[in-house]
């Protein structure tokens, strides 16, 4: 009896001990699922909608989940948006940053949290705390313009519309002035900032021509401000200004060619972008290697080329 009684006794230690090791590594249980976060300056821009859609797509594909958050270009909601990301233990964090200079604190605060970063589209001039940063060759795309207008122009006088808290913004400005800077042909006779939103860039545009009625060039750092500034020609009814971009949307693409004011845009691909980005914040996670520098060239877009790229979506 006394045997039986320790037989079973042991057959039941067994089961103490084996049971949750069975059940842990061997039998199949759910995968746990990652939560990440990310916050783009806007999402009044159909730029960061596609961004944000490759992002969604390998997410919900793998079984995770994305948490969407828009600051509405408000510096403080997006540090309070990323507090929020870190309260929350997300597994990785994206950010497309309001200010290049004075997010790094908080992104500090993620790090320190072991919670992974990556930049998306726009740089942060202390990278200190991100994996990984991943942009188009903004300086190249500025760069690309002036030598369009230097080769396309006689001479002109310029005007520019700014973002110059954004470093992807200024860095395009940047290569910009320092291009035209090598030819005395042309001159640049007024700037504005616009936050790279047509609804402020129409206004500004319209207050430069009535100060410096003799511009001929709009440098714009982007789409949207290239299209705000066309809307304030109308209004004036000015037809002897010419236009550029950077970005590459669908809306300027099909302007290329047929609207004589649009003069070109540089594309960039929000495609690549945000499945560069995703496929980073995976690897990592996963212990694989990661670049800490990602630059993906750009391409002018004029009535010459405007052949080779799609008038209907992105590229």
């Amino acid at each position: 009896m006394k045997k039986k009684q320790y037989f079973l006794l042991l057959i039941g230690l067994m089961a103490v001990f084996v049971m949750p090791f069975y059940f842990y590594y061997i039998s199949p249980h759910p995968r746990e699922i990652k939560r990440f976060g990310v916050t783009y300056m806007t999402m009044n821009n159909p730029f960061y909608e596609v961004i944000n859609n490759e992002l969604l797509k390998e997410i919900e594909s793998r079984g995770d989940q994305l948490i969407v958050r828009d600051p509405l270009l408000n510096f403080t909601k997006q540090k309070e948006q990323i507090e929020q990301f870190i309260a929350m233990k997300v597994d990785g964090i994206f950010v497309n940053p309001v200010d290049s200079k004075a997010l790094e604190p908080t992104l500090k605060k993620a790090k320190e949290a072991g919670i992974p970063v990556i930049a998306i589209d726009v740089p942060l001039s202390d990278s200190t705390s991100l994996v990984s940063t991943i942009v188009s060759d903004n300086y190249d795309a500025g760069v690309q313009c002036a030598r369009h207008i230097m080769t396309h122009y006689d001479s002109g006088t310029i005007a520019l519309l700014k973002h110059s808290a954004v470093q992807s913004a200024s860095d395009r400005i940047r290569g910009f002035k320092d291009t035209i800077a090598s030819d005395s042909r042309f001159r640049i006779v007024n700037e504005a900032e616009c936050l790279g939103q047509l609804e402020i860039a129409m206004p500004q545009t319209q207050q430069m021509l009535q100060e410096t009625p003799d511009v001929t060039i709009i440098m714009a750092l982007n789409d949207p401000s290239a299209l705000g500034a066309k809307a304030a020609l109308k209004t004036l009814d000015r037809d002897d200004v010419r236009i550029y971009g950077v970005d590459g949307t669908p809306e300027m693409k099909t302007l290329i060619g047929q609207d004589p004011s649009i003069s070109g845009t540089v594309a960039q691909s929000p495609y690549v972008i945000g499945q560069t980005a995703i496929r980073s914040m995976y690897d990592y996670l996963e212990r694989k290697p990661v670049a800490k520098d990602i630059v993906i060239e750009v391409e002018m877009i004029d009535e010459k080329t405007i052949s080779r790229f799609s008038k209907g979506g992105w590229q």
